[in-house]
């Protein structure tokens, strides 16, 4: 593909993600002209609505997945892993900010959204473990923690380089908000 037609799916999968996001019945129209092409073009690659959505799926969760790689949950020491997830996340969420369980999943992305999931919930036992993250916490609570800074950080402070944004995103996590 050219880069100019890379670029401009690229455009549409940002726009539509964003789009999709405020409001599941946007056209494709309205994607088209936001994103600055010609809504001929993105008819020549996704033929409905419902085909720029899921393509939007697909390439969020192919960067979760990067995200995730890069940060090696599994095997770097856990702050550096938090770090670096974070930081990568919270570009992600920018770049797509359409929540994956607004979205129609067929069988495939589902499955490869809950073992992102997983691998999210196996990193916060394993920092729960090294004593890094509380382990006297219910089930499930510092990764909706979690996932809720990421959210906030990733919307509503938007002006952040994705690295800043991590560093208040770790401090929240780890120490909260209230006086040390």
């Amino acid at each position: 593909m050219r880069a100019d037609a890379v670029r401009n799916i690229d455009a549409v999968l940002q726009t539509g993600a964003r789009l999709l996001a405020e409001d599941p019945g946007t056209t494709i129209a309205t994607i088209a002209a936001e994103a600055g092409v010609d809504r001929r073009t993105v008819y020549r690659r996704f033929a409905r609505r419902e085909a720029l959505r899921d393509a939007v799926l697909h390439t969020k969760l192919d960067a979760v997945d990067a995200v995730l790689s890069d940060a090696r949950l599994e095997s770097a020491p856990a702050t550096v892993a938090l770090y670096r997830f974070l930081e990568g996340i919270i570009a992600v969420v920018r770049r797509y900010p359409i929540d994956t369980d607004q979205m129609h999943c067929d069988d495939e992305s589902y499955a490869r959204m809950l073992d992102q999931r997983e691998r999210i919930a196996t990193f916060i036992r394993r920092a729960q473990d090294e004593g890094l993250i509380r382990s006297d916490l219910p089930d499930g609570i510092a990764a909706a923690l979690l996932h809720q800074i990421v959210t906030l950080l990733a919307s509503q402070y938007r002006d952040r380089d994705p690295a800043e944004a991590a560093e208040i995103a770790v401090d929240t996590l780890l120490r909260g908000v209230g006086r040390n």
